[in-house]
């Protein structure tokens, strides 16, 4: 995949890191703290993908997932 900006700033992404470790109570290691925020990026690129995907307003919900 691409890098592609994301529509969250990286500096939201840190402080959003930062809030939930507190909201959990989830410790997190200083030298682990720059690689979660890298990923956090990538999921919200990601996610921006998905939620940019065009679909066709004829599209229905399926009610039951079968794989």
């Amino acid at each position: 995949m691409p890098d592609s900006p994301s529509l969250i700033p990286d500096r939201q992404i840190a402080e959003y890191v930062d809030r939930m470790t507190e909201l959990i109570d989830l410790p997190i290691d200083p030298e682990h703290r720059p690689g979660i925020i890298a990923n956090m990026t990538r999921i919200a690129q990601v996610a921006q993908l998905v939620n940019e995907f065009p679909l066709p307003e004829e599209i229905e919900a399926a009610t039951i997932f079968t794989p």
